[in-house]
């Protein structure tokens, strides 16, 4: 009975800024949104969760809040989520910027949620510490490599966000195989039969068993860059994000393209590299996403270089088009990773 009129109260201060257009939403503080979890659709996630950690005997429970993206701070038992998926017209804004939304989809919101609760009870029972956890899954202290390359043959590792990313560190490693154990419901030992990646299946079997009779080592409340802290605008949000994922792109393009697409001045002739690439940029880009779960504006960035030095060194393709869309992901895959 308590919670309708909060999430009218929530409606109401939304409705002011619900209807601007895009440029105008723009300038819109992010502390200013008013934004809650309750009552969004972010919520039923994360009754989902509960329910999963439930069904498996853990009276474990992260808290979690509105920032600006996800994750979970060191020693923190709790977990943020991004404010855009709290409000549909904020989703929409994510994907018109971003092209995609990440956890936007009920299915991908929980594997992410279920990642976030690995990090959370890590840090609650000071997991990474034990002696089997580090002969699993390698050394927490190890530095981060955004540009890792992943291989997608390995069986040393589960798959449960996009782009293999358990295989990114070893804490990403043991939240990933953590959220395949919580929400696969048991089916994990027949998809991981035969897979190095069981034994860590398994170890994680065993602990959260044990941890079941054990109350956490450490509880916080901390909620870092709470969203009702943040006095930075919807742009700058977006334009600190989109430097984000440009600083990842790999600019080393030109000999690479160079070999698929030949240059003119070489006696080489055909459809101009970039005016080829201009027009299957989106098809390049949705394809490359879908088989590396890559993200889709980084991917889009990369393209765009590809085209900007295509163009600047007047590259040409010389074989069906069928043929260059396969060649162009192949280094679209390389150039982004």
């Amino acid at each position: 009975m308590a919670a309708a009129p909060k999430r009218r109260r929530a409606r109401g201060r939304t409705q002011a800024w619900t209807g601007l257009g895009d440029e105008a939403l723009l300038d819109t503080r992010l502390r200013d949104l008013g934004l809650e979890l309750e009552g969004s659709a972010v919520e039923p996630c994360l009754q989902k969760l509960a329910d999963d950690l439930e069904r498996k005997g853990l009276s474990f429970r992260p808290y979690a809040w509105l920032s600006t993206d996800w994750f979970t701070p060191d020693g923190c038992t709790g977990f943020a989520i991004p404010f855009y998926l709290a409000h549909p017209r904020l989703k929409r804004l994510e994907r018109s910027q971003m092209l995609e939304v990440e956890g936007g989809s009920a299915d991908e919101c929980l594997r992410i949620l279920r990642h976030e609760t690995a990090h959370a009870i890590d840090n609650a029972f000071n997991l990474r510490r034990r002696r089997r956890w580090r002969e699993l899954f390698g050394s927490p202290t190890d530095p981060y490599d955004a540009s890792y390359s992943p291989d997608p043959t390995s069986r040393a590792h589960v798959v449960n966000l996009g782009y293999w990313y358990s295989q990114s560190h070893p804490l990403e490693d043991w939240a990933e195989t953590f959220a395949v154990w919580l929400g696969s419901a048991g089916r994990w030992r027949k998809r991981y039969a035969g897979w190095e990646a069981l034994a860590k299946l398994e170890y994680v079997d065993e602990l959260m068993k044990e941890l079941c009779e054990r109350s956490p080592k450490l509880r916080t409340r901390t909620r870092e860059d709470s969203l009702p802290r943040l006095s930075l605008t919807l742009r700058e949000y977006y334009e600190r994000k989109h430097r984000t994922y440009t600083q990842e792109a790999n600019p080393a393009f030109d000999g690479q393209l160079a070999r698929v697409f030949p240059a003119r001045s070489s006696g080489a002739s055909g459809m101009r590299a970039a005016t080829f690439l201009r027009k299957s940029r989106k098809e390049l880009v949705r394809r490359v996403s879908h088989a590396t779960g890559q993200n889709r504006y980084l991917l889009d960035h990369v393209v765009r270089e590809m085209i900007e030095r295509s163009m600047g060194h007047d590259l040409c393709i010389t074989g069906k088009d069928g043929d260059a869309l396969v060649d162009a992901a192949v280094l679209l895959t390389s150039f982004s990773g």
